[in-house]
């Protein structure tokens, strides 16, 4: 089981050069080539050894060197360059304002199985996690109103390595998010947010985190805590490992999941955009929202329709997980009487005919 009291305290920066730390907690740095060098250039081979995560650099650097950095007059000249570009990019007008002022109040709400925004967080494996992470990105410059939801694996997705044989191995390293650009989500009292999920037999409990990029904002979902049983602290271990089980699992605590934390953060998508079938089960979260507050199932799967968006990255069956019947009634049964509906109705919805007939 993994060592949940781990604790990582950033040491205190000189205060000419202070606000590094807040730069380190926005992946902002990383398509800005000149942010990246305020890091790069106290200690080019730390910046290597660490993969490029500003946090843990700051938590590694030899106090000279920020010391040397922080009376440095080229250092500084770049320092206060860079955080000016960072407070004119974070407080200006954006595009999206200006082309749509009466439209502020909008908010499309992304969710992905993963983002690839930097390789410091590597929870992504590959193009569909790379697409994630440049949406998010170019909604920021955008000024897009925009969150992404995802999950916080702890243990990301496998590296590569041949052998001397020349076989395939797969390593899986641990990440210590202490270590990481998120940062827990929180209530406005300073609780963190802890959501649960149903699962069969018990409820899961599911930690919210959050990762800056830009403006936008990225909640990822984790369950790995002491709350839980082991077997469930490690449904969020692995980007696409486990059995069928665990990747349904991982499909709820994403889809039902993500819509539960967004309203436990006091967030109200607009539009709700799923990157992928990995949270196709946010649709049956808001038809259950909709039923449970008094609309027909019909106009409920009209009102969940006409709000949510797909995109496919991969559109062939083999991109795609496909569900038993009976795992479908053991995992999510109970839904059926939450949305008024039968077996059949239930699973009619998984059809394009099947949906269309009940309205």
């Amino acid at each position: 089981m993994y060592s949940y009291r781990t604790i990582s305290v950033i040491p205190e920066l000189p205060e000419s050069i202070h606000r590094l730390k807040e730069l380190a907690r926005n992946l902002w740095f990383s398509w800005h080539p000149e942010a990246e060098l305020l890091f790069s250039r106290m200690d080019a081979v730390l910046w290597e050894e660490v993969n490029h995560n500003p946090v843990k650099f700051l938590l590694y650097i030899e106090g000279d060197k920020l010391q040397k950095a922080a009376v440095d007059p080229e250092y500084l000249e770049t320092y206060n360059r860079v955080m000016s570009d960072l407070d004119t990019y974070m407080q200006g007008q954006t595009w999206y304002q200006r082309t749509y002022p009466e439209q502020t109040d909008q908010l499309v709400a992304y969710f992905s199985a993963e983002f690839g925004v930097h390789e410091s967080n590597p929870v992504y494996s590959g193009g569909l996690g790379l697409l994630a992470g440049d949406h998010c990105k170019s909604a920021s410059d955008l000024g897009l109103p925009f969150v992404g939801v995802g999950i916080l694996y702890k243990q990301g997705y496998f590296c590569q390595r041949v052998n001397r044989e020349g076989w395939q191995e797969a390593h899986y390293s641990f990440m210590d998010f202490n270590e990481m650009t998120v940062t827990p989500a929180t209530h406005p009292d300073g609780g963190h947010v802890i959501i649960t999920v149903r699962l069969p037999g018990r409820d899961v409990f599911v930690k919210v985190w959050q990762l800056q990029v830009g403006r936008v904002v990225i909640y990822f979902l984790d369950t790995d805590l002491a709350q839980n049983s082991r077997e469930d602290r490690l449904l969020t271990s692995k980007l696409y490992g486990g059995d069928q089980d665990t990747r349904i699992c991982q499909e709820i605590i994403l889809g039902i999941g993500g819509v539960k934390a967004l309203r436990q953060l006091g967030i109200s998508p607009t539009a709700w955009h799923i990157n992928e079938g990995h949270a196709a089960f946010i649709i049956l979260e808001r038809i259950r929202e909709w039923v449970q507050g008094g609309l027909s199932l019909p106009t409920a799967l009209e009102a969940v329709r006409a709000s949510t968006i797909f995109t496919t990255h991969t559109p062939v069956p083999a991109g795609h997980d496909v569900f038993s019947a009976d795992m479908i009634d053991r995992y999510l049964g109970y839904l059926y009487e939450e949305v008024k509906t039968d077996r059949d109705g239930f699973m009619a919805l998984a059809g394009i005919r099947g949906a269309k007939d009940l309205t």
